[in-house]
């Protein structure tokens, strides 16, 4: 029987998730993961979100300062029309996004593109985080990074928030967030909430 070569064949796209809480290493993960893909020679397109200016208006910077340039935009859909000839998609801080982003990763992977998503599973509450419940769900790889919980020092799965705001969305760093495993949370969050 005769098959095609490899090189011939249609690509075949995927989507792969990077989650965790703050500061467990899923920007350095998809640095990391892209850098491979560079090596590889692959035309790599990266987005974030435009309202994410932590660290640089357009780079996405990790917290031990690696940075890969990347295209910050407003909405998902932007994706779609600036994603160009890529064969390799990366998207970070994902939770930030419209409820669009698991379309758009849909459509780009049915494409033929590698699509990998990095973001938040849970905000300061615990509670599921924007459209990454979606995303993992619809994802064929799901990894989930753990930090050091800075009470105990066990794995940390959640972001307490340290600064006294009822957003959920508020953009910040070790000023505002710290990582702490699931009882060290409960007890912040039960602390939290005694009246003085």
């Amino acid at each position: 029987m005769f098959t095609e070569p490899h090189s011939t064949r249609e690509r075949k796209g995927w989507i792969e998730v990077i989650c965790g809480s703050m500061f467990s290493g899923k920007t350095e993960e998809l640095i990391r993961r892209l850098r491979r893909a560079e090596i590889a020679q692959k035309r790599i397109s990266i987005f974030k979100p435009r309202m994410d200016v932590r660290y640089h208006d357009t780079d996405i910077v990790s917290h031990n300062a690696n940075n890969v340039p990347s295209i910050p935009v407003s909405h998902s859909s932007e994706i779609l029309l600036l994603a160009n000839d890529a064969e390799v998609i990366a998207i970070d801080e994902a939770q930030f996004f419209d409820e669009g982003i698991l379309e758009v990763v849909q459509l780009l992977s049915s494409r033929g593109i590698r699509v990998i998503v990095g973001g938040l599973d849970m905000d300061y509450l615990g509670k599921p985080f924007g459209p990454m419940p979606m995303l993992m769900a619809a994802a064929e790889y799901v990894t989930k990074l753990h930090a050091i919980c800075v009470v105990c020092g066990d794995i940390a799965s959640h972001s307490f928030r340290t600064v006294p705001d009822s957003k959920q969305m508020l953009l910040g760093e070790t000023d505002s967030y710290q990582a702490r495993c699931r009882m060290c949370f409960a007890q912040g969050m039960a602390n939290a909430t005694k009246k003085p």
